[in-house]
Formats: C-alpha cells, sequence, structure tokens
C-alpha cells in the first residue's frame, strides 16, 4: 500500500510537469508573437511609406505621417531586439527588463537583489532555492542554461565558474542603464 506522502508527492511531480511544459509553451508563444507583431508593424511602415511617396506633399499633414512613420520605426526597433526565434535579446543601453520572459526577468531580479545588498554573486543553488524550486540537477542545470544565456546576450556577468551579477550597466526592472 502506498504512503499518502509519497501518493502527494506524485501529485506534486506531476503538477510542477505541468506547469514546467505550460511555461516552455508560453515562452515558444511569446516568441512567436514577438516576430509577428514585428511582421505587422514592418507591414505598417510600408503602407505608410508608399502612401507618403503617392500623396502629394500637403505641407502639416505630411510631417505628422512622417512623425508617425518614426514613431513606429522606434517601435520596431525595440522589437527588433529579440530576433525570431531569440527569446534574450542583446542588451543594449535603453533595453529595459521587460523585453525578457518572467523567468529571466526573475533570475535577473535575485541577480540584482544580491549586488544591491553587497552580497556578491549568485549561485543556481541558491536561485533554486530563492524561487521555492528543489534544489535538485535538473532545476539547478535549467537555471544555469537561462543564465549562461543571459550572459552571452549581456544581461549577467560570470565573474566566477558558476557565479552570476549584472552586467556592468545593466539597471533594474525600469531600463537599461
Amino acid at each position: 500500500m502506498p504512503s499518502v506522502v509519497g501518493l502527494l508527492e506524485q501529485h506534486e511531480l506531476a503538477a510542477r510537469r505541468r506547469v514546467d511544459g505550460l511555461r516552455e509553451e508560453a515562452d515558444r508563444i511569446q516568441a512567436e508573437l514577438a516576430a509577428a507583431e514585428q511582421e505587422w508593424q514592418e507591414w505598417v511602415i510600408a503602407r505608410r511609406r508608399v502612401g507618403d511617396v503617392l500623396t502629394p506633399d500637403t505641407g502639416t499633414a505630411a510631417v505628422a505621417v512622417v512623425q508617425e512613420t518614426r514613431d513606429t520605426d522606434a517601435q520596431v526597433v525595440v522589437r527588433d531586439a529579440a530576433k525570431a526565434k531569440s527569446q534574450v535579446p542583446v542588451w543594449r543601453e535603453g533595453l529595459a527588463w521587460s523585453v525578457l520572459s518572467a523567468d529571466y526577468q526573475r533570475i535577473l531580479q535575485v541577480a540584482a537583489d544580491r549586488a544591491r545588498l553587497g552580497q556578491g554573486p549568485v549561485t543556481c543553488q541558491e536561485m533554486a532555492a530563492a524561487f521555492g524550486m528543489d534544489v535538485v540537477p535538473a532545476r539547478v542545470e535549467a537555471l544555469r542554461s537561462k543564465a549562461k544565456r543571459l550572459v552571452a546576450r549581456g544581461w549577467l556577468a560570470e565573474p566566477a565558474a558558476g557565479r552570476f551579477t549584472p552586467a556592468r550597466g545593466v539597471a533594474g526592472p525600469g531600463g537599461g542603464s
């Protein structure tokens, strides 16, 4: 006869696997959405530019359309930070944390909190504990993979093997520098 604790652990494991699967699917859909929005914005810009070329210059109306097109171009530049298949854009000054998925933002938040409190770099085991996860190799390696991706894209620094801190210039959740 299985124990009650054993049955609870089985249900917990099944629920945790479902959550992990849904998170992965959400990240995939978020990347697809970013690519679709970028394509849409490019078509909007193309239509407006063709309209500008085909419409005779009418003074202030033309200036307003050009300004609107420039505003749209600026939106596309922000979205362009995340390439179609990339979930983590390369960090640059002025790029906000909001371009990252929630999981990546959580990793940055833990590293930023540690740095702000003067506690030094954070390990993946410490991240797992901070997120309320079981500190088991599978969880730790999943976090390490995400942290390494943030290092590769300039959001985090790895001053020592397996120890992560915000990269120079990366500010808090509100913005880039």
